[in-house]
């Protein structure tokens, strides 16, 4: 085959790659299956390495697909991506499934089945298929809302294109793993910190194909919205993503017990520096499908799963000084400044020392040389001291007294334990306090609160410090014009983030009120309040009206948040933050939930053990009918509940104001009607 006769193959065959792009990425018509794409992109590529001369601007080895958009779109996912709770030891995995057997109201404590997977320490991305066509992929994001990184994702090889299993979901959202495998990380490691931060740099780059230069793998183990499919169980659909073509982590298991999943979780421990790619744990899924959809979940994770993080990684280093921090609720934490030490993979020159108590009972000093661990290879904390190793310059850390903000601390009483809180805390003081107030408005701007892209932690530091904001109204009300003179910044890094803050101007209610940072107020105490009261003005005038107390009728409300509540709405400083802010923003009132279950507009009331059925699940019932659950017997009441030995004060209240009175065959029955 001579010269001329090469080029004139090689250059059909680019021809033809290009026709098969337009139509695969462009028209949405694939021409050919995956197996032939690929085998013609290989051949290309063979050619070029067999013979030098051959070059073209439109070869697979620097292009892929059709030119991405300029920026990440945001797009909703259909079934959002929740995060785990954490498991560090047996106990934990016993009170785990103590507490599944007791929603479902198990008595006796059944050994459950669980689906047991090696968690790997990458990057979350959820790929929709529609008739076995990927046409869409998303970053993890928020969990709600993820970027579409679609043209990324499409340079993973490991990512099936075009599935055409028979037995393949009409519409799924494929979850798994982007990652990078530590042999082929040796050669970034000048470029990132570790290969999960390769992973995450790869995937965010615009331009695909310098996502195609980094060794992306995938690694799929879950769904979220899917359509048409009858597996059955965790195990049986990880045995069909691989005959769907996917790839699937080698060490995953079946397991019964607790005792043989803490058998299971120390033999991948050891083999952990074995295993060509990251783990940080084992995720304990429960493998009935059945019972996953059942348990449901809280919160923002599921009750049926849970990360049993691996033992902490140690080190030993010089602690060189003492700090203290003030927290958004005003507790003051002890850190130690130490030598910096690469601990698990990461350089850590900052570890907790927890408390005063915690000092003293360790008898830590500054000079000391320390045994430090991060626990759950997170966050870096001193275990102990080496007293062997102590030396003359070794001094003691005297706790202060006082805020550095110049306030007397405190040691709160609890009445439940009878005894003062380990924790000294600057008296809720809020905005007045500038340490408080500094890490209050870094909860402001966090994800669950205003999300200000562009506007995290360090942003709100060095403002700040320049004195640019102290209240959250500060935040709208910027000095553009002094960003602009800073270092770092200019007109359209200014505009982009005067975009961004005017954009969250319309703001849900339950992410204003959980923005603000009242103490004791979390996301989910955020979201009952504004699904309570639906209209922001009624949370606005709680003060006013004195109505505080009304959020006791919520259940999940207790005195703790009504006390909390009450000392916010008595501070001058956070009335006039909320005033203001209530000029600036929009805060969308609460939309009604689902209104037409059979329960729609009923309001009911539990006292008493429930049989074959724990409380939570029967709330969760009545919720996804359309009911409301209350904790007080009042006159909104329609039903009140009872179960085996009811609170007789309870009982007496409902039939004082004729309340009906039913057991729970009959909420059955309720439940049971056509709507």
């Amino acid at each position: 085959m001579d010269r001329n006769k090469i080029k004139k193959d090689y250059n059909e065959k680019i021809k033809n790659l290009l026709r098969l792009n337009k139509h695969y990425y462009d028209l949405n018509k694939p021409l050919v299956n995956d197996h032939e794409y690929d085998q013609i992109k290989a051949d290309i590529l063979s050619l070029e390495k067999k013979y030098d001369f051959l070059e073209s601007v439109n070869s697979p080895s620097k292009i892929v697909g059709f030119k991405p958009s300029k920026t990440f779109l945001k797009v909703l996912h259909r079934v959002p991506m929740l995060s785990l709770s954490n498991a560090f030891d047996e106990e934990d995995l016993v009170n785990f499934e103590k507490k599944i057997n007791n929603f479902l109201d198990q008595k006796s404590l059944n050994e459950l089945e669980y689906s047991a997977e090696p968690k790997i320490d990458g990057i979350s991305a959820s790929l929709i298929f529609k008739k076995g066509k990927f046409i869409m992929g998303l970053s993890r994001g928020d969990g709600k809302e993820g970027e579409d990184i679609t043209n990324n994702l499409m340079t993973i090889d490991d990512i099936p294109k075009n599935i055409s299993a028979k037995n393949f979901p009409d519409e799924i959202d494929i979850r798994g793993e982007v990652f990078i495998q530590n042999n082929d990380f040796e050669n970034l490691k000048d470029k990132f910190a570790n290969p999960r931060n390769a992973a995450s740099g790869s995937l965010r780059q615009k331009n695909p194909q310098d996502t195609k230069k980094i060794p992306l793998k995938f690694i799929a183990y879950t769904f979220g919205y899917v359509n048409n499919m009858k597996i059955k169980s965790q195990s049986n659909y990880l045995q069909q993503l691989s005959e769907w073509g996917f790839k699937i982590n080698p060490f995953n298991k079946t397991i019964k017990g607790i005792k043989n999943l803490m058998k299971n979780y120390h033999e991948i421990e050891k083999k952990r520096n074995e295993i060509d790619f990251d783990i940080d744990g084992i995720v304990y899924k429960i493998n009935s499908f059945d019972l996953q959809k059942r348990l449901g979940n809280v919160a923002n994770s599921p009750r049926w799963a849970i990360a049993h993080k691996f033992s902490a990684n140690k080190g030993i280093s010089k602690i060189l000084n003492i700090e203290i921090q003030v927290g958004r609720t005003g507790a003051l934490t002890p850190v130690a400044k130490i030598k910096p030490i690469n601990i698990g993979g990461v350089v850590v020159s900052n570890a907790t020392l927890h408390n005063e108590d915690e000092i003293i009972r360790k008898d830590i000093r500054i000079n000391d040389t320390v045994v430090l661990e991060r626990a759950g290879d997170v966050i870096p904390h001193v275990v102990s001291v080496d007293s062997k190793k102590r030396r003359k310059e070794s001094k003691k850390f005297i706790f202060p007294k006082k805020c550095p903000c110049g306030y007397e601390t405190i040691k709160e009483y609890n009445e439940i334990t009878k005894k003062f809180d380990a924790v000294r805390r600057c008296p809720d003081r809020g905005f007045d306090c500038d340490r408080i107030a500094k890490e209050k408005l870094k909860h402001f701007v966090s994800k669950e609160g205003f999300n200000i892209e562009g506007f995290g932690k360090k942003i709100v530091g060095n403002f700040w410090d320049l004195k640019l904001i102290r209240l959250p109204q500060d935040i709208f009300n910027l000095n553009y014009k002094k960003i602009e003179s800073l270092d770092g910044w200019g007109k359209q890094s200014v505009a982009n983030l005067r975009y961004a803050i005017e954009e969250k101007k319309n703001i849900s209610f339950e992410k204003f009120v959980y923005a603000l940072g009242i103490r004791h107020i979390g996301f989910e105490n955020a979201k009952l309040i504004a699904k309570t009261l639906k209209n922001p003005e009624k949370f606005l005038n709680l003060s006013k009206e004195n109505k505080v107390d009304d959020l006791l009728n919520i259940d999940g409300i207790g005195e703790t948040q009504i006390t909390s509540l009450k000392k916010f709405f008595s501070n001058k400083t956070n009335l006039k933050v909320i005033k203001d802010l209530q000029k600036i923003l929009n805060i969308k009132k609460t939309l009604e939930n689902k209104t037409d279950g059979v329960l729609s507009e009923k309001i009911f009331m539990f006292t008493g053990k429930l049989t074959g059925m724990s409380r939570a699940e029967a709330k969760s019932l009545i919720e996804k009918n359309s009911g409301t659950i209350i904790s007080n017997v009042s006159k909104k009441l329609d039903y009140l509940i009872i179960g085996e030995k009811p609170t007789k004060r309870k009982v007496d209240a409902a039939k004082e104001l004729k309340i009906k009175i039913i057991d729970q065959s009959e909420l059955h029955k309720l439940l049971n009607k056509s709507s």
